[in-house]
Protein backbone atom coordinates (compact mmCIF):
# COMPACT_ATOMS: atom_id res chain seq x y z
CA UNK A 1 0.00 0.00 0.00
CA UNK A 2 1.51 3.22 -1.11
CA UNK A 3 0.64 7.00 -0.13
CA UNK A 4 -0.09 8.98 -3.29
CA UNK A 5 -0.10 12.65 -3.75
CA UNK A 6 -2.08 14.44 -6.89
CA UNK A 7 -2.33 17.58 -7.41
CA UNK A 8 -4.78 18.25 -10.36
CA UNK A 9 -6.84 21.85 -10.19
CA UNK A 10 -9.75 20.15 -13.48
CA UNK A 11 -11.97 18.30 -10.77
CA UNK A 12 -13.78 16.17 -13.52
CA UNK A 13 -10.52 14.72 -14.12
CA UNK A 14 -8.97 14.71 -10.89
CA UNK A 15 -11.66 12.48 -9.16
CA UNK A 16 -11.76 9.95 -11.44
CA UNK A 17 -7.71 9.50 -11.70
CA UNK A 18 -7.82 9.10 -7.84
CA UNK A 19 -10.43 6.47 -8.25
CA UNK A 20 -7.91 4.70 -10.65
CA UNK A 21 -4.74 5.37 -8.40
CA UNK A 22 -6.69 4.28 -5.20
CA UNK A 23 -7.25 0.77 -7.35
CA UNK A 24 -4.19 -1.32 -6.82
CA UNK A 25 -3.39 -4.50 -9.26
CA UNK A 26 -4.18 -7.18 -6.65
CA UNK A 27 -7.40 -7.41 -4.11
CA UNK A 28 -5.00 -7.13 -1.13
CA UNK A 29 -3.70 -4.11 -2.32
CA UNK A 30 -5.03 -0.73 -2.61
CA UNK A 31 -3.57 2.70 -1.90
CA UNK A 32 -3.97 6.49 -0.44
CA UNK A 33 -4.66 9.09 -2.53
CA UNK A 34 -4.07 12.83 -1.00
CA UNK A 35 -6.04 15.21 -3.58
CA UNK A 36 -4.93 19.04 -4.41
CA UNK A 37 -6.06 21.21 -6.70
CA UNK A 38 -2.88 23.57 -5.80
CA UNK A 39 0.63 23.83 -5.73
CA UNK A 40 -0.29 25.71 -2.52
CA UNK A 41 -2.28 22.50 -0.90
CA UNK A 42 0.39 20.34 -2.15
CA UNK A 43 3.20 21.98 -0.25
CA UNK A 44 1.20 21.93 2.93
CA UNK A 45 0.27 18.25 2.85
CA UNK A 46 4.06 17.55 1.88
CA UNK A 47 4.55 19.50 5.04
CA UNK A 48 2.26 17.33 7.19
CA UNK A 49 2.86 13.79 5.52
CA UNK A 50 5.40 11.63 3.68
CA UNK A 51 4.52 10.55 0.23
CA UNK A 52 5.62 7.35 -2.00
CA UNK A 53 4.04 9.21 -5.47
CA UNK A 54 3.56 12.57 -6.65
CA UNK A 55 1.38 12.92 -9.53
CA UNK A 56 1.14 16.76 -10.53
CA UNK A 57 -0.28 18.21 -13.32
CA UNK A 58 2.50 20.79 -14.99
CA UNK A 59 0.24 23.50 -15.48
CA UNK A 60 -1.93 24.87 -11.93
CA UNK A 61 -3.20 27.93 -10.98
CA UNK A 62 -0.62 29.37 -8.97
CA UNK A 63 2.65 27.65 -10.32
CA UNK A 64 3.83 24.86 -12.78
CA UNK A 65 4.60 21.38 -11.53
CA UNK A 66 7.55 20.83 -13.20
CA UNK A 67 9.30 23.60 -10.68
CA UNK A 68 7.25 21.94 -7.94
CA UNK A 69 8.74 18.56 -8.40
CA UNK A 70 12.31 20.56 -8.42
CA UNK A 71 11.75 22.23 -5.17
CA UNK A 72 10.52 18.69 -3.53
CA UNK A 73 13.72 17.25 -4.44
CA UNK A 74 15.61 19.83 -3.30
CA UNK A 75 14.07 19.71 0.24
CA UNK A 76 14.92 15.98 0.09
CA UNK A 77 11.84 14.05 -1.38
CA UNK A 78 12.97 10.56 -2.63
CA UNK A 79 9.59 9.31 -3.87
CA UNK A 80 8.51 9.10 -7.23
CA UNK A 81 7.46 12.25 -9.25
CA UNK A 82 5.71 11.94 -12.52
CA UNK A 83 4.46 15.15 -14.81
CA UNK A 84 1.24 14.97 -16.69
CA UNK A 85 0.62 17.74 -19.17
CA UNK A 86 -1.61 18.51 -22.33
CA UNK A 87 1.19 19.75 -24.25
CA UNK A 88 2.88 16.40 -24.85
CA UNK A 89 6.63 18.23 -26.46
CA UNK A 90 9.99 16.51 -26.67
CA UNK A 91 11.17 19.71 -24.66
CA UNK A 92 8.58 19.33 -22.16
CA UNK A 93 9.25 16.01 -21.06
CA UNK A 94 12.84 16.84 -21.31
CA UNK A 95 12.59 20.01 -18.42
CA UNK A 96 10.84 17.35 -16.28
CA UNK A 97 13.07 15.11 -16.22
CA UNK A 98 16.17 17.33 -15.44
CA UNK A 99 14.01 18.95 -12.96
CA UNK A 100 13.92 15.87 -11.03
CA UNK A 101 10.50 13.92 -12.69
CA UNK A 102 10.78 10.13 -13.13
CA UNK A 103 8.29 9.48 -15.66
CA UNK A 104 5.70 11.97 -18.03
CA UNK A 105 2.15 11.91 -18.82
CA UNK A 106 0.83 13.10 -21.70
CA UNK A 107 -3.34 13.90 -21.63
CA UNK A 108 -5.92 12.80 -22.66
CA UNK A 109 -5.02 10.04 -20.39
CA UNK A 110 -5.63 5.86 -20.67
CA UNK A 111 -7.63 5.37 -17.17
CA UNK A 112 -7.42 1.93 -17.45
CA UNK A 113 -4.00 2.02 -17.38
CA UNK A 114 -2.81 4.20 -14.59
CA UNK A 115 -3.34 1.51 -12.03
CA UNK A 116 -0.59 -0.94 -14.01
CA UNK A 117 1.63 2.18 -14.72
CA UNK A 118 1.21 3.30 -10.40
CA UNK A 119 2.80 -0.14 -9.75
CA UNK A 120 5.56 0.19 -11.94
CA UNK A 121 6.64 3.29 -10.47
CA UNK A 122 6.47 2.27 -6.89
CA UNK A 123 8.23 -0.58 -7.75
CA UNK A 124 11.29 1.42 -9.40
CA UNK A 125 11.20 3.54 -6.16
CA UNK A 126 11.39 0.20 -4.45
CA UNK A 127 14.29 -0.86 -6.74
CA UNK A 128 15.83 2.07 -6.00
CA UNK A 129 15.53 2.41 -2.50
CA UNK A 130 17.17 -1.53 -2.15
CA UNK A 131 20.10 -0.11 -4.16
CA UNK A 132 20.81 2.40 -1.68
CA UNK A 133 20.69 -0.08 1.13
CA UNK A 134 23.56 -2.41 -1.03
CA UNK A 135 25.35 0.41 -1.86
CA UNK A 136 25.85 1.70 2.37
CA UNK A 137 25.69 -2.10 4.31
CA UNK A 138 28.29 -4.80 3.75
CA UNK A 139 26.67 -7.85 2.56
CA UNK A 140 26.71 -10.59 5.32
CA UNK A 141 29.71 -13.16 4.06
CA UNK A 142 28.74 -17.24 3.95
CA UNK A 143 30.77 -17.71 6.98
CA UNK A 144 30.02 -21.20 6.68
CA UNK A 145 27.34 -20.91 9.45
CA UNK A 146 23.70 -22.01 8.74
CA UNK A 147 21.05 -23.49 10.58
CA UNK A 148 22.26 -26.93 11.64
CA UNK A 149 21.43 -28.87 14.94
CA UNK A 150 19.42 -31.01 16.44
CA UNK A 151 19.88 -30.69 20.01
CA UNK A 152 16.21 -29.99 21.92
CA UNK A 153 17.72 -27.29 23.37
CA UNK A 154 18.60 -25.57 19.74
CA UNK A 155 15.34 -26.87 18.04
CA UNK A 156 13.70 -24.87 21.16
CA UNK A 157 15.29 -22.14 19.94
CA UNK A 158 13.76 -22.68 16.36
CA UNK A 159 10.54 -23.38 17.42
CA UNK A 160 10.05 -20.38 19.19
CA UNK A 161 11.23 -18.05 16.51
CA UNK A 162 9.02 -20.10 14.26
CA UNK A 163 5.96 -18.50 16.42
CA UNK A 164 7.03 -15.09 16.58
CA UNK A 165 7.38 -15.14 13.16
CA UNK A 166 3.90 -14.52 12.55
CA UNK A 167 4.09 -11.61 14.15
CA UNK A 168 2.22 -9.10 11.38
CA UNK A 169 3.81 -5.86 10.69
CA UNK A 170 1.64 -2.88 11.66
CA UNK A 171 -0.72 -2.22 8.95
CA UNK A 172 0.44 0.03 6.17
CA UNK A 173 -2.80 1.57 6.33
CA UNK A 174 -2.59 3.40 9.75
CA UNK A 175 -3.35 6.92 9.48
CA UNK A 176 -0.71 9.03 10.07
CA UNK A 177 -1.76 10.55 13.79
CA UNK A 178 -1.82 7.14 15.53
CA UNK A 179 1.48 5.02 16.21
CA UNK A 180 1.48 1.88 16.27
CA UNK A 181 4.27 -0.70 17.82
CA UNK A 182 6.52 -2.44 15.80
CA UNK A 183 6.99 -6.48 16.43
CA UNK A 184 9.99 -6.77 18.55
CA UNK A 185 12.15 -10.35 18.94
CA UNK A 186 15.20 -10.21 22.32
CA UNK A 187 17.68 -12.22 21.57
CA UNK A 188 20.43 -13.33 24.43
CA UNK A 189 23.45 -15.87 24.19
CA UNK A 190 27.17 -15.95 24.47
CA UNK A 191 29.57 -14.50 22.16
CA UNK A 192 29.13 -16.31 18.76
CA UNK A 193 26.42 -18.53 19.72
CA UNK A 194 24.56 -18.19 16.79
CA UNK A 195 22.31 -14.87 17.74
CA UNK A 196 23.08 -13.16 13.95
CA UNK A 197 22.04 -16.56 12.24
CA UNK A 198 18.65 -16.67 14.16
CA UNK A 199 18.05 -13.18 13.56
CA UNK A 200 18.30 -13.77 9.61
CA UNK A 201 16.56 -16.95 10.14
CA UNK A 202 13.51 -15.51 11.57
CA UNK A 203 13.60 -12.63 9.48
CA UNK A 204 13.11 -15.48 6.88
CA UNK A 205 10.09 -17.32 8.12
CA UNK A 206 8.46 -13.92 8.92
CA UNK A 207 8.81 -13.20 5.32
CA UNK A 208 7.44 -16.28 4.49
CA UNK A 209 4.42 -16.15 6.92
CA UNK A 210 3.14 -12.81 4.80
CA UNK A 211 3.19 -14.09 2.19
CA UNK A 212 0.90 -16.93 3.10
CA UNK A 213 -1.37 -14.25 4.93
CA UNK A 214 -1.80 -12.73 1.71
CA UNK A 215 -2.91 -16.05 0.26
CA UNK A 216 -0.10 -15.66 -2.45
CA UNK A 217 -0.98 -12.63 -3.25
CA UNK A 218 2.25 -10.74 -2.45
CA UNK A 219 5.13 -9.84 -5.08
CA UNK A 220 7.12 -12.77 -6.26
CA UNK A 221 10.14 -10.17 -7.03
CA UNK A 222 9.62 -8.50 -3.94
CA UNK A 223 12.43 -8.82 -0.74
CA UNK A 224 11.78 -7.58 1.74
CA UNK A 225 15.49 -6.41 3.51
CA UNK A 226 17.33 -7.37 6.28
CA UNK A 227 19.38 -4.34 7.57
CA UNK A 228 22.27 -5.54 9.93
CA UNK A 229 23.33 -2.84 12.60
CA UNK A 230 26.45 -3.47 14.77
CA UNK A 231 25.84 -1.29 17.60
CA UNK A 232 28.78 -1.39 19.18
CA UNK A 233 30.81 -0.64 15.86
CA UNK A 234 28.94 2.74 14.65
CA UNK A 235 30.88 5.85 15.43
CA UNK A 236 29.08 7.71 18.85
CA UNK A 237 29.14 10.55 16.66
CA UNK A 238 27.01 9.01 13.96
CA UNK A 239 24.64 6.49 15.24
CA UNK A 240 21.57 8.52 15.40
CA UNK A 241 22.49 9.47 11.93
CA UNK A 242 22.97 6.24 11.01
CA UNK A 243 19.76 4.87 12.35
CA UNK A 244 17.35 7.70 11.26
CA UNK A 245 18.88 9.55 8.55
CA UNK A 246 19.45 13.51 8.02
CA UNK A 247 18.18 16.27 6.32
CA UNK A 248 20.47 18.94 3.89
CA UNK A 249 22.19 21.15 5.61
CA UNK A 250 21.45 19.49 9.21
CA UNK A 251 25.06 19.88 10.19
CA UNK A 252 28.70 20.12 9.05
CA UNK A 253 28.93 18.03 6.03
CA UNK A 254 25.24 16.91 5.70
CA UNK A 255 25.21 17.96 2.23
CA UNK A 256 22.50 16.21 0.86
CA UNK A 257 19.29 14.36 2.51
CA UNK A 258 20.61 10.86 3.85
CA UNK A 259 17.93 8.16 4.75
CA UNK A 260 18.69 6.37 7.99
CA UNK A 261 19.18 2.42 8.18
CA UNK A 262 15.38 2.57 9.32
CA UNK A 263 14.22 3.73 6.49
CA UNK A 264 16.35 1.37 4.56
CA UNK A 265 14.16 -1.86 6.55
CA UNK A 266 10.75 -0.62 5.70
CA UNK A 267 8.98 -4.11 5.56
CA UNK A 268 11.44 -6.12 6.30
CA UNK A 269 13.59 -6.40 9.24
CA UNK A 270 16.24 -4.25 11.76
CA UNK A 271 18.87 -6.31 13.31
CA UNK A 272 19.76 -3.88 16.17
CA UNK A 273 23.31 -6.39 16.95
CA UNK A 274 24.72 -5.51 20.81
CA UNK A 275 22.08 -3.12 21.76
CA UNK A 276 23.84 -2.75 25.06
CA UNK A 277 26.21 -0.77 23.30
CA UNK A 278 23.69 1.49 22.24
CA UNK A 279 24.38 5.14 23.77
CA UNK A 280 21.55 6.06 26.49
CA UNK A 281 20.55 9.34 24.80
CA UNK A 282 19.79 6.94 21.64
CA UNK A 283 17.91 4.42 23.63
CA UNK A 284 15.36 6.75 24.73
CA UNK A 285 14.25 7.65 20.79
CA UNK A 286 14.52 4.00 19.72
CA UNK A 287 12.01 3.48 22.62
CA UNK A 288 9.50 6.13 20.61
CA UNK A 289 10.57 4.09 17.07
CA UNK A 290 9.27 0.56 19.10
CA UNK A 291 6.38 1.54 21.02
CA UNK A 292 4.92 4.17 17.98
CA UNK A 293 6.24 3.37 15.01
CA UNK A 294 8.07 6.65 14.64
CA UNK A 295 11.05 8.78 14.27
CA UNK A 296 12.71 11.69 12.80
CA UNK A 297 15.49 12.45 10.56
CA UNK A 298 18.69 15.02 11.85
CA UNK A 299 17.04 18.39 10.88
CA UNK A 300 13.93 17.14 10.07
CA UNK A 301 10.63 19.43 10.15
CA UNK A 302 7.75 15.61 10.67
CA UNK A 303 8.27 12.35 11.80
CA UNK A 304 8.40 9.48 9.18
CA UNK A 305 6.45 6.41 9.62
CA UNK A 306 8.38 2.83 9.57
CA UNK A 307 6.91 -0.97 9.26
CA UNK A 308 9.71 -3.27 10.27
CA UNK A 309 10.48 -5.56 12.70
CA UNK A 310 12.64 -4.88 15.47
CA UNK A 311 15.44 -7.95 16.34
CA UNK A 312 17.78 -7.10 19.34
CA UNK A 313 20.68 -9.25 20.45
CA UNK A 314 23.24 -8.70 23.50
CA UNK A 315 25.68 -11.00 24.91
CA UNK A 316 25.62 -9.04 28.10
CA UNK A 317 22.60 -9.22 31.32
CA UNK A 318 20.57 -6.12 30.29
CA UNK A 319 18.42 -6.60 33.43
CA UNK A 320 21.93 -6.15 35.77
CA UNK A 321 23.06 -3.14 33.25
CA UNK A 322 19.48 -1.57 34.06
CA UNK A 323 20.01 -2.12 37.53
CA UNK A 324 23.19 -0.52 37.03
CA UNK A 325 21.58 2.87 34.91
CA UNK A 326 23.30 1.64 31.58
CA UNK A 327 19.88 0.77 29.90
CA UNK A 328 16.84 1.69 29.84
CA UNK A 329 13.99 -0.19 32.25
CA UNK A 330 11.29 0.88 29.32
CA UNK A 331 13.22 0.33 26.83
CA UNK A 332 14.34 -3.19 27.85
CA UNK A 333 10.74 -3.86 29.10
CA UNK A 334 9.27 -3.47 25.58
CA UNK A 335 11.92 -5.29 23.81
CA UNK A 336 12.37 -8.52 26.25
CA UNK A 337 8.49 -9.34 25.95
CA UNK A 338 9.12 -11.91 23.19
CA UNK A 339 12.89 -13.61 24.58
CA UNK A 340 14.77 -16.32 23.22
CA UNK A 341 17.81 -17.54 25.18
CA UNK A 342 20.16 -19.08 22.92
CA UNK A 343 22.11 -21.64 24.80
CA UNK A 344 26.02 -22.20 24.20
CA UNK A 345 27.28 -24.66 22.58
CA UNK A 346 28.60 -26.97 25.04
CA UNK A 347 24.76 -27.08 26.24
CA UNK A 348 23.70 -28.43 22.89
CA UNK A 349 25.24 -31.64 23.29
CA UNK A 350 25.91 -33.55 19.53
CA UNK A 351 25.43 -30.14 17.53
CA UNK A 352 28.99 -29.11 17.76
CA UNK A 353 30.08 -32.33 15.15
CA UNK A 354 27.08 -31.71 12.48
CA UNK A 355 28.02 -27.66 12.27
CA UNK A 356 31.92 -28.69 12.03
CA UNK A 357 30.92 -30.90 9.27
CA UNK A 358 28.26 -28.28 7.27
CA UNK A 359 31.05 -25.85 7.60
CA UNK A 360 33.43 -28.18 6.17
CA UNK A 361 30.92 -29.03 3.21
CA UNK A 362 30.44 -25.08 2.83
CA UNK A 363 34.32 -23.64 2.58
CA UNK A 364 34.94 -26.76 0.41
CA UNK A 365 32.46 -25.78 -1.97
CA UNK A 366 33.92 -21.90 -1.92
CA UNK A 367 37.32 -22.71 -1.94
CA UNK A 368 36.86 -25.47 -5.13
CA UNK A 369 38.30 -28.05 -3.18
CA UNK A 370 36.70 -31.50 -1.93
CA UNK A 371 35.13 -31.85 1.83
CA UNK A 372 37.82 -33.54 4.10
CA UNK A 373 35.83 -36.29 6.26
CA UNK A 374 36.01 -36.20 9.99
CA UNK A 375 38.05 -38.58 11.83
CA UNK A 376 35.88 -41.12 14.67
CA UNK A 377 38.70 -39.35 17.18
CA UNK A 378 38.11 -35.61 15.74
CA UNK A 379 34.86 -36.52 16.59
CA UNK A 380 34.77 -37.04 19.73
CA UNK A 381 37.36 -34.39 20.22
CA UNK A 382 35.07 -31.61 18.32
CA UNK A 383 32.16 -33.02 20.39
CA UNK A 384 34.17 -32.86 24.33
CA UNK A 385 35.53 -29.16 23.66
CA UNK A 386 34.04 -26.54 25.15
CA UNK A 387 34.36 -24.23 22.82
CA UNK A 388 34.28 -20.89 24.85
CA UNK A 389 33.70 -18.77 21.35
CA UNK A 390 31.05 -20.89 20.58
CA UNK A 391 29.53 -21.53 16.75
CA UNK A 392 31.80 -18.60 15.51
CA UNK A 393 35.40 -20.60 17.24
CA UNK A 394 34.38 -23.73 15.77
CA UNK A 395 33.18 -22.23 12.54
CA UNK A 396 36.70 -20.68 12.13
CA UNK A 397 38.47 -23.72 13.37
CA UNK A 398 37.25 -25.75 10.31
CA UNK A 399 37.76 -22.71 8.06
CA UNK A 400 41.49 -22.92 9.29
CA UNK A 401 41.40 -27.08 8.30
CA UNK A 402 39.50 -25.86 5.00
CA UNK A 403 42.21 -23.32 3.59
CA UNK A 404 45.27 -25.54 4.91
CA UNK A 405 44.79 -29.31 5.30
CA UNK A 406 45.44 -31.14 2.28
CA UNK A 407 44.55 -34.59 3.45
CA UNK A 408 41.44 -36.84 2.95
CA UNK A 409 40.37 -37.51 6.78
CA UNK A 410 41.45 -34.64 9.84
CA UNK A 411 42.51 -36.10 13.15
CA UNK A 412 42.14 -34.30 16.40
CA UNK A 413 45.84 -33.21 15.90
CA UNK A 414 44.89 -31.20 12.93
CA UNK A 415 42.09 -29.42 14.64
CA UNK A 416 44.81 -28.67 17.74
CA UNK A 417 42.35 -30.91 19.69
CA UNK A 418 42.76 -34.16 21.56
CA UNK A 419 39.90 -36.43 22.94
CA UNK A 420 38.79 -35.11 26.37
CA UNK A 421 40.51 -37.13 29.17
CA UNK A 422 38.81 -39.62 31.49
CA UNK A 423 38.60 -38.48 35.02
CA UNK A 424 40.61 -40.84 36.33
CA UNK A 425 43.04 -39.95 33.12
CA UNK A 426 42.99 -36.72 34.55
CA UNK A 427 43.68 -37.89 38.07
CA UNK A 428 46.87 -39.96 36.72
CA UNK A 429 48.02 -37.24 34.11
CA UNK A 430 47.86 -34.60 36.81
CA UNK A 431 48.22 -36.28 40.72
CA UNK A 432 47.79 -33.08 42.32
CA UNK A 433 44.12 -33.46 41.24
CA UNK A 434 43.58 -36.46 42.48
CA UNK A 435 42.40 -35.32 45.85
CA UNK A 436 39.23 -33.05 43.78
CA UNK A 437 38.65 -35.84 41.34
CA UNK A 438 38.10 -38.55 44.33
CA UNK A 439 36.97 -36.59 46.91
CA UNK A 440 33.88 -34.38 48.28
CA UNK A 441 33.22 -32.55 45.29
CA UNK A 442 34.41 -29.09 45.08
CA UNK A 443 33.01 -25.60 42.85
CA UNK A 444 33.19 -26.27 39.24
CA UNK A 445 35.11 -22.65 38.44
CA UNK A 446 37.84 -23.91 41.61
CA UNK A 447 38.30 -27.45 39.67
CA UNK A 448 38.68 -25.59 36.64
CA UNK A 449 41.21 -23.10 37.59
CA UNK A 450 43.72 -26.16 39.11
CA UNK A 451 43.24 -28.63 36.36
CA UNK A 452 44.62 -25.43 34.16
CA UNK A 453 47.18 -24.71 36.27
CA UNK A 454 48.61 -27.90 36.29
CA UNK A 455 47.94 -28.81 32.72
CA UNK A 456 50.60 -25.38 32.52
CA UNK A 457 52.98 -26.89 35.44
CA UNK A 458 53.03 -29.87 33.44
CA UNK A 459 53.83 -28.20 30.29
CA UNK A 460 56.50 -25.64 31.59
CA UNK A 461 53.81 -23.02 30.81
CA UNK A 462 53.53 -23.98 26.93
CA UNK A 463 50.10 -22.88 26.81
CA UNK A 464 49.29 -25.29 23.19
CA UNK A 465 50.79 -28.32 24.82
CA UNK A 466 48.75 -27.22 28.13
CA UNK A 467 45.62 -26.71 25.70
CA UNK A 468 46.08 -30.71 24.04
CA UNK A 469 46.23 -32.26 27.71
CA UNK A 470 43.11 -31.45 28.84
CA UNK A 471 41.03 -31.16 25.45
CA UNK A 472 40.69 -27.28 24.98
CA UNK A 473 41.94 -25.29 21.72
CA UNK A 474 44.80 -22.79 22.14
CA UNK A 475 42.58 -20.12 22.06
CA UNK A 476 39.94 -21.75 25.00
CA UNK A 477 42.88 -22.10 27.10
CA UNK A 478 43.71 -18.71 26.49
CA UNK A 479 40.52 -17.74 27.11
CA UNK A 480 41.03 -19.33 30.54
CA UNK A 481 44.48 -17.87 31.12
CA UNK A 482 42.95 -14.36 30.91
CA UNK A 483 39.83 -15.41 33.10
CA UNK A 484 41.73 -16.76 36.01
CA UNK A 485 44.42 -14.34 35.96
CA UNK A 486 47.28 -16.53 35.10
CA UNK A 487 49.13 -14.92 32.96
CA UNK A 488 51.71 -14.05 35.31
CA UNK A 489 51.03 -17.38 36.59
CA UNK A 490 52.38 -18.99 32.31
CA UNK A 491 55.24 -16.73 32.71
CA UNK A 492 56.69 -17.89 36.07
CA UNK A 493 56.13 -21.66 34.91
CA UNK A 494 57.41 -21.09 31.94
CA UNK A 495 61.06 -20.11 33.70
CA UNK A 496 61.33 -22.83 35.54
Amino acid sequence: MARILLIEDETALRIPMAKMLRRGTRPSVSHTVTECATIGEAADAMAASEFDLIITDANLPDGNGIEFVQRVRAEGYEGTAVVVTAFGTIETAVAAMKQGADDFLQKPLKMEELPLQTEKWLQQRKVARRLRLYERLEQSRDDGRSIVGTSPAWTECLRLADRLATMPLPDDGASEESGTALPTVLLLGETGVGKGVLARYLHQRAVAAEKARRNGSADPNDHPPFVHVNCSALPATLVESELFGHERGAFTDARETRPGLFEMAEGGTIFLDEISEMPPELQTKLLVVVEQGRYRRIGGARDKRVRARVIAASNQDLAQRAADGRFRRDLLYRLNAFTITIPPLRERAGDAVLIAESALANFARRYGREAPRLSECARAAIAACRWPGNVRELVNAMQRVSMLFDGDTVDAEDLGLAPELSRDEIAAEVPSLARLVTGELPKAEDLERELVMEALRKSHGNVSRAARLIGLTRAGMRYRVEQFGLAEFVKETAQR
